[in-house]
């Protein structure tokens, strides 16, 4: 095998052990049922992808109904889901994969026309994007109805049968906009000093950990975040690290990194070059595994990764493209590897829900798209 160290098995913090290091990313389908239930073709879509990584992230599941953040999002939200998730779940089992279900809340990045009123969020700060609605700021109770169910989703995905959870901290949704200066403006025991805006996010990592440990088997929690945010004022790498430090206090199983390059450095400083995934390794200085991610499309980009320190890589993209990426390296086949996006037709090749099929066609620039046949 021409990459053996990708397809080495790894053995996290809560026993849960996989067949290799390689992760299918979390990624948005657009595609359920407008309740939250998990649509057939996603199924189909996970299970043609899940026959190579050892973990699979499932797209980002709200965990309240304020929550959601986008049309066709996955709810884990009451336990009339159950059944969906149970469905996903045992999809992805029957192709070898261990099965990590996403919770999340999106915060003051949830549309109004979603949800059954204002969007909450830390603060009343709007996010500095065109379309969003400005947030009202969460009460004490709602804060602490928020930790509680991100503790009662990863119940339902313990009695769903998962592996684990992954927190989704990340991206500019809800737990984050807690640790951001820009988005918490408060002046209570939930915003202000570093410390405090620090105490959401711990918060619901101990409540969901705390119901791990109820799952009476290995049961991972993971938790993904994003190093740096552009706005003034907004999170820097200083701030991320403290965050790391005491997130790595927890038993946690991973940090997945979430950069939309691997190999860029910061997004604040442009003359910045040094990775921020290498400087979370360097913190973290094997107290907690990482996961990298970041437009890898090669085994050779996955083999950097892990050479520069993470434990395990997650693919994302390519694998929209090359459902049978993770076969094809270990087969030696790497050569067979697709990396463009059928510009017709897709959806039935590649196994893609129809809404994210038609997403991705539109979003110019973010896959490569073939050429027409005629231009050939």
């Amino acid at each position: 095998m021409q990459y053996p160290a990708l397809f080495e098995e790894l053995r996290f913090l809560s026993g849960l052990q996989t067949r290799n290091r390689i992760v299918l990313a979390p990624m948005t389908t657009w595609s359920s049922h407008d309740d939250g239930r998990i649509h057939e073709d996603e199924l189909a879509y996970l299970r043609v992808r899940s026959g190579g990584p050892g973990l699979v992230m499932t797209a980002a599941c709200y965990v309240q109904r304020m929550g959601k953040a986008f049309s066709g999002q996955w709810a884990c939200d009451t336990d009339e889901t159950l059944p969906s998730l149970r469905a996903a779940c045992e999809g992805i089992h029957a192709e070898g994969a261990r099965a990590i279900l996403q919770i999340h809340h999106g915060g003051r990045m949830c549309p109004s026309s979603l949800l059954p009123g204002q969007p909450v969020s830390a603060s009343a700060e709007p996010a500095e994007r065109p379309g969003f609605d400005r947030p009202r700021p969460m009460t004490h109770d709602e804060i602490l109805e928020s930790i509680d169910a991100f503790a009662a989703a990863t119940r339902r995905a313990i009695e769903a049968g998962y592996d684990g959870v992954e927190i989704h901290g990340a991206n500019t949704y809800l737990l984050q906009q807690f640790f951001s200066p820009h988005s918490n403006r408060r002046s209570d025991d939930w915003g202000g000093s570093l410390e405090k805006r620090m105490r959401f996010p711990l918060a619901v990592t101990d409540a969901v950990c705390a119901a791990a440990a109820q799952a009476g088997r290995p049961f991972a929690v993971g938790y993904r975040i994003s190093p740096e945010e552009v706005e003034e004022p907004g999170i820097t790498i200083a701030e991320t690290l403290e965050l790391v430090d005491a997130l790595a206090e927890r038993p946690l199983d991973w940090l997945h990194v979430s950069v939309r390059s691997y190999l860029a450095g910061s997004m604040r400083d442009d003359s910045d070059r040094e990775r921020p995934t290498r400087c979370i390794i360097d913190r973290v200085a094997g107290r907690l595994p990482v996961i990298g991610v970041g437009l890898v499309y090669n085994p050779e980009d996955a083999q950097f990764i892990l050479d520069d320190g993470c434990a395990a890589v997650a693919l994302g993209r390519i694998m929209l493209m090359e459902p049978r990426w993770v076969e094809k390296v270990a087969e030696g086949r790497a050569r067979e590897i697709r990396a463009t996006l059928p510009r017709s037709g897709g959806a039935e090749q590649l196994q893609l829900p129809q809404p994210l099929y038609r997403t991705l066609l539109a979003r110019e620039g973010w896959l490569p798209v073939e050429e027409e046949e005629e231009q050939q």
